[in-house]
């Protein structure tokens, strides 16, 4: 790996800022950049730090794949644009679900999402924009661990070998790519985002994919949102680095008004950590998992079963997928 960490304790949040809207001034010049707005705290530090470098000439977009939480596309367009962020947000939904069709295999449905967004929805966004560059919010931890092999981040390309510019058409820029997560939150509240969103709990870039194991159908990513409703509202003032709910693909018998019910199982992740490196999963109190799991398989169709991980990373990972 040629890339240079920047430790926490070596990091000067202003310089920081300062070089990197220089560079991105420098890279793009007098053209236009489209933006790539997940929501979560990575992608919104490099919006704002777009935002600040090049102004009306970044094109932000929001992409609606049909994978994020409940009222998240709306919410996240909302906020952005409160901060004085032009953002449009396009419904790829369609695109995404097929293809993710058919798909079991961790690293196939990766592909997929990769292949997706980059070539299909952003191929297209840039080439009808003009522009030349792709912002996006690729961290260390990101680089980290698919050059490892550990687990491929849909966001790693050219560590990987690929020419964005032969690939898709345009340069990829990654302001953030020395940092790991606790870096990137001191770099947003300094930009002036507001805690809810520079301290919010990690989201993966492949969305609701990664907590799905098995094949992500619209429907079963819809009972995992529902599920991750209730986990974030249940742990929403535990002091955790992430917390998540994860849907199993084989079914497990329950029993159900007296009946036996054949139905899903959902599990519960919640855990301790500084940068995603190493985790312990969170002790949480006895009467917050049985409120979850009453409320899970009460609130969430054909769920009979949840579990809690107490599996340290490593050798578990953060998310399922």
């Amino acid at each position: 790996m040629t890339i240079e960490e920047i430790r926490m304790e070596d990091l000067d949040v202003p310089a920081f800022i300062e070089d990197q809207c220089r560079s991105i001034s420098a890279e793009v010049g007098q053209g236009t950049a489209v933006n790539a707005l997940s929501g979560g705290v990575d992608s919104s530090v490099t919006t704002m730090l777009a935002h600040r470098a090049l102004g009306s000439r970044l094109l932000t977009f929001f992409i609606d794949h049909g994978l994020m939480r409940e009222g998240e596309p709306e919410t996240v367009v909302a906020a952005m644009q409160n901060l004085g962020v032009n953002v449009e947000l396009v419904d790829a939904r369609d695109e995404f679900f097929a293809a993710l069709k058919g798909k079991i295999d961790p690293e196939e449905k990766r592909q997929a999402i990769t292949d997706t967004f980059y070539k299909t929805v952003f191929g297209r966004l840039v080439k009808e924009s003009g522009a030349r560059f792709l912002l996006q919010g690729t961290i260390y931890t990101d680089v980290e661990e698919t050059v490892a092999g550990i687990k491929r981040q849909h966001n790693i390309l050219s560590q990987l070998g690929i020419d964005t510019e032969q690939a898709y058409g345009y340069k990829v820029i990654e302001p953030l790519i020395q940092l790991r997560k606790t870096g990137v939150r001191a770099v947003g509240k300094a930009l002036g985002l507001p805690e809810s969103v520079y301290n919010r709990p990690p989201f993966p870039g492949p969305a609701l994919v990664t907590r799905v194991v098995g094949e992500a159908t619209p429907e079963r990513i819809a009972l995992v949102r529902r599920a991750t409703v209730v986990v974030e509202q249940e742990l929403a003032d535990v002091a955790a680095f992430q917390y998540m709910a994860i849907l199993h693909e084989d079914r497990v018998t329950g029993v159900r008004n007296g009946k036996r019910e054949y139905g899903r199982q959902i599990e519960i992740r919640c855990w301790d950590s500084q940068d995603a490196v190493i985790a312990a999963p969170t002790r949480l109190p006895w009467d917050i998992l049985e409120k979850m799991a009453a409320r899970i398989t009460t609130e969430v169709e054909g769920v009979v079963s949840v579990t809690y991980n107490i599996t340290t990373k490593p050798p578990s990972t953060i998310e399922a997928v």
